[in-house]
Protein backbone atom coordinates (compact mmCIF):
# COMPACT_ATOMS: atom_id res chain seq x y z
CA UNK A 1 0.00 0.00 0.00
CA UNK A 2 1.43 3.33 -1.01
CA UNK A 3 1.84 6.34 1.63
CA UNK A 4 -0.74 7.76 -0.36
CA UNK A 5 -3.55 5.13 0.12
CA UNK A 6 -2.86 5.10 3.54
CA UNK A 7 -3.98 8.78 3.99
CA UNK A 8 -6.75 8.36 1.88
CA UNK A 9 -7.91 5.09 3.83
CA UNK A 10 -7.80 7.09 7.26
CA UNK A 11 -9.35 10.53 5.64
CA UNK A 12 -12.30 7.79 4.79
CA UNK A 13 -12.63 7.67 7.99
CA UNK A 14 -12.87 10.64 8.73
CA UNK A 15 -15.88 10.94 5.94
CA UNK A 16 -17.47 8.41 6.68
CA UNK A 17 -18.09 8.86 10.18
CA UNK A 18 -19.10 12.30 9.06
CA UNK A 19 -21.46 10.71 6.47
CA UNK A 20 -23.11 8.67 8.98
CA UNK A 21 -23.68 11.62 11.27
CA UNK A 22 -25.79 13.46 8.42
CA UNK A 23 -27.86 10.65 8.59
CA UNK A 24 -28.79 9.97 11.80
CA UNK A 25 -29.13 13.65 12.18
CA UNK A 26 -31.64 13.67 8.86
CA UNK A 27 -33.59 10.35 9.30
CA UNK A 28 -32.17 8.69 12.32
CA UNK A 29 -30.73 5.67 10.94
CA UNK A 30 -27.57 4.17 10.68
CA UNK A 31 -26.25 0.53 9.31
CA UNK A 32 -25.18 -1.34 12.18
CA UNK A 33 -22.34 -2.78 10.12
CA UNK A 34 -21.19 0.77 8.71
CA UNK A 35 -21.89 2.06 12.77
CA UNK A 36 -19.52 -1.58 14.34
CA UNK A 37 -16.79 -0.84 12.06
CA UNK A 38 -16.34 2.74 13.22
CA UNK A 39 -17.15 2.66 16.82
CA UNK A 40 -14.07 -0.30 16.86
CA UNK A 41 -11.89 1.31 14.91
CA UNK A 42 -11.20 3.31 18.08
CA UNK A 43 -10.32 0.20 20.34
CA UNK A 44 -7.30 -1.27 17.77
CA UNK A 45 -4.58 0.20 19.07
CA UNK A 46 -1.89 -1.54 17.37
CA UNK A 47 -2.76 -2.25 14.09
CA UNK A 48 -0.38 -3.38 11.14
CA UNK A 49 -1.69 -1.36 9.22
CA UNK A 50 -4.02 1.38 8.07
CA UNK A 51 -6.64 -0.83 6.50
CA UNK A 52 -6.33 -3.08 10.02
CA UNK A 53 -8.01 -0.10 12.07
CA UNK A 54 -11.17 -0.74 10.09
CA UNK A 55 -11.41 -4.18 10.48
CA UNK A 56 -8.79 -5.26 7.69
CA UNK A 57 -10.49 -3.88 4.29
CA UNK A 58 -12.20 -0.72 3.61
CA UNK A 59 -15.76 -2.42 2.58
CA UNK A 60 -17.26 0.32 5.23
CA UNK A 61 -15.63 3.41 3.96
CA UNK A 62 -17.09 3.58 0.67
CA UNK A 63 -19.70 6.27 1.52
CA UNK A 64 -16.95 8.02 3.06
CA UNK A 65 -14.69 7.76 0.25
CA UNK A 66 -17.60 8.75 -2.58
CA UNK A 67 -18.16 12.11 -0.03
CA UNK A 68 -14.52 13.01 -0.12
CA UNK A 69 -14.09 12.54 -4.05
CA UNK A 70 -17.64 14.69 -4.45
CA UNK A 71 -15.63 17.68 -2.05
CA UNK A 72 -11.76 17.40 -4.04
CA UNK A 73 -13.53 17.34 -7.32
CA UNK A 74 -15.74 20.72 -6.10
CA UNK A 75 -18.31 19.39 -8.02
CA UNK A 76 -21.92 21.62 -6.99
CA UNK A 77 -24.32 18.99 -7.95
CA UNK A 78 -21.98 16.53 -5.44
CA UNK A 79 -20.94 18.07 -3.01
CA UNK A 80 -22.09 17.09 0.35
CA UNK A 81 -22.07 20.14 2.42
CA UNK A 82 -22.90 18.73 5.58
CA UNK A 83 -20.31 15.56 6.05
CA UNK A 84 -17.66 18.09 4.30
CA UNK A 85 -18.23 20.51 7.46
CA UNK A 86 -18.14 17.89 9.67
CA UNK A 87 -15.04 16.39 8.28
CA UNK A 88 -12.85 19.42 8.38
CA UNK A 89 -14.67 20.69 11.78
CA UNK A 90 -12.91 16.87 13.08
CA UNK A 91 -9.90 17.66 11.57
CA UNK A 92 -9.77 20.46 13.15
CA UNK A 93 -10.65 19.27 16.57
CA UNK A 94 -8.14 16.47 16.31
CA UNK A 95 -5.19 19.40 16.28
CA UNK A 96 -6.83 20.81 19.22
CA UNK A 97 -6.88 17.40 20.97
CA UNK A 98 -3.33 16.64 20.72
CA UNK A 99 -2.13 19.75 22.28
CA UNK A 100 -4.01 18.49 25.30
CA UNK A 101 -2.31 15.71 27.10
CA UNK A 102 -4.73 15.57 30.08
CA UNK A 103 -7.66 15.35 27.49
CA UNK A 104 -6.11 12.30 25.51
CA UNK A 105 -5.21 10.65 29.17
CA UNK A 106 -9.14 10.59 30.10
CA UNK A 107 -9.32 8.52 26.29
CA UNK A 108 -5.86 6.31 27.03
CA UNK A 109 -7.92 5.11 30.48
CA UNK A 110 -11.41 4.63 29.32
CA UNK A 111 -11.03 2.84 26.13
CA UNK A 112 -10.18 0.00 27.59
CA UNK A 113 -13.02 0.32 30.11
CA UNK A 114 -14.99 0.40 26.62
CA UNK A 115 -13.27 -2.77 25.10
CA UNK A 116 -14.35 -4.80 28.08
CA UNK A 117 -18.05 -3.53 27.46
CA UNK A 118 -17.29 -4.42 23.67
CA UNK A 119 -16.36 -7.82 24.79
CA UNK A 120 -19.38 -8.31 26.92
CA UNK A 121 -21.74 -6.97 25.36
CA UNK A 122 -20.89 -6.39 21.54
CA UNK A 123 -19.51 -3.10 19.61
CA UNK A 124 -22.90 -1.97 18.78
CA UNK A 125 -24.63 -2.52 21.83
CA UNK A 126 -26.72 0.60 23.41
CA UNK A 127 -24.03 0.60 26.50
CA UNK A 128 -21.04 0.37 24.42
CA UNK A 129 -22.30 3.77 22.32
CA UNK A 130 -23.51 5.31 25.42
CA UNK A 131 -19.82 5.02 27.03
CA UNK A 132 -18.36 5.97 23.75
CA UNK A 133 -20.54 8.97 23.57
CA UNK A 134 -19.95 9.66 27.06
CA UNK A 135 -16.36 9.54 26.28
CA UNK A 136 -16.44 12.32 23.55
CA UNK A 137 -18.40 14.37 25.88
CA UNK A 138 -16.55 14.15 28.69
CA UNK A 139 -13.33 15.90 26.23
CA UNK A 140 -13.91 16.99 23.05
CA UNK A 141 -16.96 18.55 23.78
CA UNK A 142 -15.14 20.80 26.56
CA UNK A 143 -12.61 22.43 23.76
CA UNK A 144 -13.93 26.15 22.45
CA UNK A 145 -14.63 24.99 19.09
CA UNK A 146 -17.73 22.36 18.62
CA UNK A 147 -19.60 20.52 16.29
CA UNK A 148 -22.82 21.45 15.34
CA UNK A 149 -24.86 19.36 14.06
CA UNK A 150 -27.87 20.51 11.47
CA UNK A 151 -30.95 17.61 11.08
CA UNK A 152 -34.23 16.88 12.19
CA UNK A 153 -34.61 18.04 16.00
CA UNK A 154 -36.85 14.90 16.68
CA UNK A 155 -33.87 12.61 15.83
CA UNK A 156 -31.00 15.16 17.56
CA UNK A 157 -33.56 14.66 20.65
CA UNK A 158 -33.82 11.07 21.41
CA UNK A 159 -30.51 10.33 23.77
CA UNK A 160 -29.40 7.11 21.25
CA UNK A 161 -29.18 8.88 18.64
CA UNK A 162 -27.02 11.79 20.21
CA UNK A 163 -24.64 9.22 21.69
CA UNK A 164 -24.34 7.84 18.62
CA UNK A 165 -23.50 10.80 16.61
CA UNK A 166 -21.16 11.55 19.55
CA UNK A 167 -19.84 8.20 19.89
CA UNK A 168 -19.01 8.37 15.55
CA UNK A 169 -17.78 12.27 16.16
CA UNK A 170 -14.63 10.83 18.53
CA UNK A 171 -14.24 7.89 15.95
CA UNK A 172 -14.47 10.39 13.04
CA UNK A 173 -11.15 12.36 15.40
CA UNK A 174 -9.38 8.79 16.28
CA UNK A 175 -9.66 8.45 11.95
CA UNK A 176 -7.94 12.18 11.80
CA UNK A 177 -5.35 11.25 14.46
CA UNK A 178 -4.38 8.23 12.10
CA UNK A 179 -4.46 10.02 8.81
CA UNK A 180 -1.64 12.91 10.61
CA UNK A 181 0.48 9.63 11.84
CA UNK A 182 0.78 8.32 8.25
CA UNK A 183 1.87 11.62 6.97
CA UNK A 184 -1.12 13.28 5.66
CA UNK A 185 -1.99 17.09 6.15
CA UNK A 186 -4.63 19.79 5.27
CA UNK A 187 -2.64 21.73 2.53
CA UNK A 188 -2.96 18.37 0.81
CA UNK A 189 -6.49 18.70 0.36
CA UNK A 190 -5.89 22.27 -1.43
CA UNK A 191 -2.46 21.30 -3.25
CA UNK A 192 -2.66 17.73 -4.02
CA UNK A 193 -6.74 17.39 -4.67
CA UNK A 194 -5.62 15.81 -8.73
CA UNK A 195 -2.87 13.45 -6.76
CA UNK A 196 -5.32 12.56 -4.23
CA UNK A 197 -8.45 11.83 -6.52
CA UNK A 198 -6.19 9.57 -8.84
CA UNK A 199 -5.73 7.61 -5.98
CA UNK A 200 -8.61 7.88 -4.58
CA UNK A 201 -10.94 6.63 -7.76
CA UNK A 202 -9.41 2.84 -7.55
CA UNK A 203 -10.62 2.91 -3.93
CA UNK A 204 -13.93 4.12 -4.63
CA UNK A 205 -14.25 1.59 -7.65
CA UNK A 206 -12.39 -1.22 -6.00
Amino acid sequence: MTPIQEQLIALGGVFQAAVLVDRIAKTGQVSEAALSCLLGSLLVLDPKDTLDVFGGDDLNLHEGYRAMASALERDPATLQREPLRYALSMLGLERQLAKRDDLLEVIGKRIPIIQSQVEHFGVAHENVIAATGALYEDTLSTLRQRIQVHGDMRNLQQPNNASKIRALLLAGIRSARLWRQVGGHRWQLVFSRRKLLKELYPLLHG
